[in-house]
């Protein structure tokens, strides 16, 4: 299939691209890699009157050192964040390999991965278990919302008409972190069945567990997660992990929450290996 004609503009800046998305409300859409609103597009998914270029601009592909954290542009590739390690956030290299095939990665970007918001996808899941914070930029000045509140539901976000993702700011694991990240997928580099992903940082006193690949955005399990923190691998018990996605995921299946209490265990593994 073939898209729906739309036109086509490419913004010299971040405020020309506000300005144009704000032009055509609701019928416009910023371009960046392009890696899922072009399938979009060509299924007719998606029917934007206006595309706005926004994959040159040098302010979305920075990538820069804010003491604590990292902040890296929206526009920033999987492919970039897989060969340049960042210090203090070794599993954004570790997932970013992950996404995908290398031909994927060197369009895709972590902005428009958060914005398309597919349930199965890495970013959504490893963002959120990371405490990272999404920054959003509009005609009327930009906020900062959490990771794992951004994606409302399968394919929605916060992301107003008017907005675009600026950038997310990723905070540095203390020297004792331990983090594990873990999904099934029939074939590498397709998307996963089920995946989980890990962060316990007793020096930030940050524990956090999120399982994905569900019908909604990842979920948290804070039970298990307290209870790693407190009593290592040990004190999570099949049950206590088999319990806590039936809260989260009422509508999962026996043989699907069996997959994705197998996913949490072998993140807890990596994490806290034996």
């Amino acid at each position: 299939m073939k898209a729906a004609a739309f036109e086509y503009a490419r913004a010299t800046d971040v405020a020309g691209a506000l300005k144009l998305l704000a032009s055509q409300p609701g019928d416009a859409k910023p371009l960046a890699g392009g890696q899922s609103l072009g399938p979009m597009l060509n299924l007719r998914l998606a029917r934007p009157k206006l595309l706005v270029d926004v994959s040159r601009l040098e302010t979305l592909q920075a990538i820069i050192d804010e003491g604590d954290a990292w902040r890296i542009g929206a526009s920033v590739t999987h492919a970039a964040l897989e060969d340049r390690p960042l210090a203090g956030c070794a599993p954004l290299a570790q997932v970013a390999r992950g996404i995908a095939y290398r031909a994927v990665r060197n369009r895709g970007t972590i902005g428009g991965s958060l914005a398309h918001a597919d349930p199965a996808a890495d970013w959504p899941l490893a963002l959120a278990a990371l405490g990272a914070t999404v920054r959003l930029t509009g005609t009327k000045g930009s906020r900062d919302i959490g990771a794992a509140e951004f994606m409302l539901s399968a394919f929605a976000t916060a992301l107003a008409d008017e907005e675009i993702v600026e950038s997310v700011r990723v905070p540095k694991l203390s020297a004792g972190a331990v983090w594990g990240y873990y999904k099934f997928c029939r074939k590498a580099g397709e998307f996963p069945e089920a995946s989980a992903a890990l962060l316990l940082d007793a020096e930030r006193r940050m524990a956090r567990l999120f399982a994905g690949a569900l019908d909604r955005p990842p979920q948290p399990l804070d039970t298990v997660a307290r209870a790693l923190a407190q009593g290592g691998a040990q004190a999570a018990t099949a049950d206590m992990i088999d319990a806590a996605l039936a809260r989260v995921a009422p509508g999962l299946g026996p043989a699907a929450r069996k997959l994705r209490a197998t996913a949490v265990k072998r993140a807890i593994l990596q994490a806290l290996p034996a």
